[in-house]
């Protein structure tokens, strides 16, 4: 790491040049090759979303949430009402392109545009969309747009240290572990010791060569990938 002095001879941070913050997110919909990322709507998403998100009839992917699962469609979206309409955290539905489909949903959250820092959270993807390209997709338009569009400087992600699954898909997709946060939290009556991960801005550049070389490489019908993202990851990463 390169090291920066000041006039005192003492070490400090990069200078940040022009960078003047990053912006808010606002309603506007990211579309790519299999899924569009759209504003959470009661009216537009709510059906889909809540009869996707029930294929899990075991309520696995819903353990390591702060809410949920819920019993009817009444009570999901009163919940949406309730709970996702905020400036923070921003609710996304996940569209699949080719039915209309909402089949999973995340948010911007913690977010910081003085610092430029945001957080990608509340991720819940139904099980017919998760390991698809779909769910790939929709984590790497949220992220551009975070650093391409909205100019924030580092993405974050906060997890349950015992959520596995969140563990591994951080990894895969890039973000780079910072360590646990002991007791940082609780929910449903649980202690929760938060793992962070991150991504910032200057990762970002070769971050998004691989996933655009990756979803270049898929079969434009299903798909199906021809290597592995991690592949070109290890490609694109200086």
């Amino acid at each position: 790491m390169k090291i920066f002095l000041n006039d005192l001879g003492q070490p400090v941070g990069e200078c940040l040049g022009g960078w003047q913050g990053a912006a808010l997110p606002v309603r506007r919909c990211l579309t790519g090759k299999f899924c569009g990322v759209e504003p959470l709507c009661v009216d537009t998403h709510s059906e889909s979303l809540f009869a996707a998100l029930s294929e899990d009839t075991s309520g696995r992917t819903w353990t390591y949430m702060r809410y949920g699962p819920f019993s009817s469609l009444g009570a999901f979206v009163e919940w949406m009402e309730d709970y996702c309409f905020s400036a923070d955290p921003f609710f996304y539905a996940f569209v699949e392109k080719n039915t209309g489909r909402a089949l999973g949903m995340a948010t911007y959250c913690s977010i910081s545009p003085s610092h430029g820092s945001i957080e990608v959270g509340h991720v819940n993807f139904a099980p017919s969309m998760q390991r698809t390209a779909m769910a790939t997709e929709a984590m790497y338009l949220m992220a551009r747009h975070a650093f391409r569009v909205l100019h924030y400087r580092r993405y974050e992600w906060r997890l349950d240290n015992l959520n596995a699954a969140s563990h591994e898909a951080a990894k895969r997709l890039g973000f780079v572990y910072e360590g646990v946060f002991r007791n940082a939290s609780n929910y449903k009556g649980r202690n929760r010791d938060t793992a962070w991960y991150s991504i910032t801005h200057s990762e970002w550049d070769d971050l998004e060569i691989a996933f655009e070389s990756w979803l270049d490489h898929l079969d434009p019908v299903s798909g199906k990938q021809q290597k592995s993202l991690g592949e070109f990851i290890k490609t694109a990463v200086r």
